[in-house]
């Protein structure tokens, strides 16, 4: 396809290393700073799908920078600049391999748990009776402990403080960081006309030591979003509530009997669905951030953006 940013292989001034995640293309810059590029491909049960989705990379990087903008003042991340529809620039920290998942309603993840017979998630105790995307008394916080490869585990609070996986303080740094964040999140959310369920949020420690909020947020890879003003009568109904996030591709998937098990074959995605799947991802960019959506041009994509990062790196900003 001529219209997708599949992948990319640049070598920048005083680059250190490189790596490929599932959607991103990253970039070690003087073990100081990190040069993110958000590519086209998608992923979905721990397997990226073989045809990419056009605009999704460009999507998810501008909302993710709006919200890294628009939440800097409650919890410090990583963020420096995009200078790029594509490419967010920002400092290198170390990873803590646990990621914070936060929920308002069971959903996803949670509600397939809960609907299996389980009323217990990562040590939370769930009550008898709810329905899919019935709304929690509190928001619950489900971490998982981030795999090199395949499926993410879930963990406890307790289990992570008692495999001794991070100090108390900085779990209990995570956590406020956590629930600030999904506050602020769903008060943005909510002057859009839309619900925040649920999201994750990944931490590290930067080069001073202090932990900050790193990767993307409140993007439709990492959250999930309901309409406000269909939410209560659906719910009332029985109706399926219309997401603005990943979630769809998964069920989509699921239908088509694919969930990452072993064996399992990755269905053809036609390019109706593919044209589907970026209509969505455009209707949240919109509703998320309340701009219209500026598609870029994909001519000589790759010259555009190795020429925009390289401008930024000599222009002494760093």
């Amino acid at each position: 396809m001529n219209n997708s940013l599949i992948a990319t292989n640049f070598f920048f001034k005083n680059q250190k290393d490189f790596h490929r995640g599932k959607v991103r293309d990253v970039y070690n810059i003087d073990d100081k700073y990190l040069v993110i590029v958000a590519c086209d491909r998608i992923s979905a049960f721990d397997h990226v799908m073989p045809k990419p989705i056009p605009y999704k990379g460009q999507i998810l990087n501008q909302i993710a920078a709006k919200m890294l903008d628009d939440t800097a003042h409650v919890v410090p991340n990583w963020k420096i600049a995009t200078p790029d529809p594509n490419v967010t620039i920002g400092h290198k920290c170390k990873p803590i391999m646990i990621e914070m998942v936060i929920r308002g309603y069971l959903a996803g993840h949670a509600w397939r748990e809960y609907r299996d017979g389980k009323r217990e998630v990562c040590g939370v105790k769930l009550p008898n009776g709810m329905k899919e995307n019935d709304r929690f008394e509190e928001p619950i916080i489900t971490p998982t402990i981030k795999a090199s490869s395949g499926h993410d585990t879930d963990i406890s609070m307790a289990e992570i403080l008692e495999q001794k996986l991070i100090r108390k303080k900085d779990l209990e740094q995570m956590e406020s960081y956590t629930r600030k964040l999904y506050a602020e999140g769903t008060r943005i959310a909510d002057e859009r006309g839309l619900i925040l369920v649920d999201t994750k949020y990944e931490f590290g420690h930067n080069l001073e030591g202090k932990i900050i909020l790193m990767d993307e947020v409140h993007t439709p890879d990492s959250s999930r979003y309901f309409y406000q003003n269909e939410y209560e009568a659906n719910q009332k109904s029985g109706k399926a509530q219309k997401q603005l996030s990943k979630e769809f591709v998964r069920q989509w998937l699921i239908e088509n009997d694919f969930s990452g098990q072993k064996d399992q074959k990755i269905p053809e995605m036609t390019e109706e669905f593919v044209d589907s799947v970026t209509a969505r991802y455009v209707e949240l960019y919109e509703k998320v951030t309340g701009e219209n959506f500026v598609k870029r041009s994909y001519e000589d994509i790759l010259g555009q953006i190795e020429n925009n990062v390289n401008q930024y790196l000599e222009s002494g900003a760093l």
